[in-house]
């Protein structure tokens, strides 16, 4: 009876040793990208940097215009040299996509929309990452998978110029944009499908539709391209009301002087902004070395842009109000349709 009790437990010991040792990496054996990507040692950090000074640099597809200084600031921190390329969220999606079966594998890092990565993941583009710094952020930037991780959130706020309304005069929803006096003052991003389906889906399909199928048809709205755009044009009184730009849009026009201000309508829709790790990365030690500065140092810079970052150590811009999240699988699933019921609802009706 005591040798089965003493067998049970160094049986359980053994284990617990194995646990323990799974970490330790053969440093004769050179690590697979997946090994890599998932590997949580002591030592991970150390890794990346001695590996990475073996590789030829960094290269990231990007959609954020201020990613370009968080990535030269990681350069100079560890000497790499950064080389990158932005266009919009499908374009950034249809490269890579394109690269991949063309077997032309020449950049690390994609920074794109949730819902963009969640298509590039269905590709089986991506790599799975296991960051020690994923249990800092927020729950809705780390999908199950692993495969992108949200570094920013994109909340979709409505925006209004201060000269030319008063606080006074606000719509408290947008059922107060009914009213006469809005005639000519509302404009809206036109490629916000996936924000109109998630929140028809919040406010009952039939009803929402409806609601702003009578505001265009009541008041007018103008139908603009660009979140940045539109923010502008609401700066300089051109769009006295914008009902669709993300909440760091007017406050970085808010720093250099702007007449812009920020309107929480609900329901909030909010949804990540995400880097992945492509699966064949060129320079896969560069990659994760990025990828867990994004996490950490990249945080408090993108919150210094007057960016909203997934760290859990930084307030929301609008804390006492729910975020919904849209759930980037949806998104993809439901695309054709919700494109479709804005097009119809919003975007003919425009003026």
């Amino acid at each position: 009876m005591r040798y089965v009790k003493f067998s049970v437990m160094a049986t359980l010991m053994l284990a617990l040793m194995g646990q323990a040792s799974a970490q330790v990496v053969d440093a004769s054996k050179p690590m697979s990208i997946a090994e890599l990507a998932v590997y949580q040692g002591p030592d991970r950090q150390a890794k990346l940097i001695e590996g990475a000074k073996k590789e030829s640099g960094l290269s990231v597809y990007h959609v954020y215009p201020a990613l370009t200084n968080i990535m030269n600031e990681f350069g100079k921190k560890y000497n790499i040299k950064v080389k990158s390329w932005r266009a919009g969220s499908e374009a950034v999606l249809q490269r890579v996509t394109s690269e991949n079966r063309g077997n032309k594998f020449d950049v690390d890092i994609v920074q794109n929309n949730a819902p963009e990565n969640e298509a590039a993941f269905r590709e089986k583009l991506l790599q799975e990452v296991k960051s020690p710094y994923h249990n800092d952020l927020l729950p809705q930037a780390v999908p199950a998978h692993k495969q992108w991780v949200g570094i920013t959130v994109d909340i979709w706020t409505a925006a209004y110029n201060t000269e030319k309304i008063k606080k006074e005069d606000l719509p408290k929803s947008y059922k107060d944009l009914l009213d006469p006096k809005w005639k000519g003052q509302l404009g809206i991003e036109g490629n916000n499908h996936a924000w109109f389906g998630a929140l028809m889906g919040k406010m009952g399909e039939e009803e929402g539709q409806k609601l702003f199928a009578n505001i265009a048809n009541t008041n007018g709205i103008s139908n603009r391209k660009g979140h940045s755009l539109l923010t502008m044009m609401v700066s300089s009184g051109e769009v006295p009301l914008a009902l669709t730009v993300y909440s760091w849009n007017p406050e970085q026009l808010k720093v250099k002087g702007a007449p812009v201000e920020g309107l929480a309508l609900q329901p909030l829709m909010a949804q990540p902004s995400t880097i992945a790790m492509l699966k064949k990365a060129p320079n896969p030690y560069t990659a994760l070395l990025f990828y867990d500065y994004m996490l950490t140092e990249g945080q408090k810079q993108l919150h210094d842009l007057k960016f909203v970052p997934t760290s859990k150590k930084f307030e929301l811009p609008f804390p006492k109000v729910p975020l919904n999240f849209i759930d980037p699988a949806m998104a993809l699933d439901q695309q054709a349709k919700w494109f479709k019921m804005f097009e119809d609802t919003v975007v003919k009706r425009s003026k």
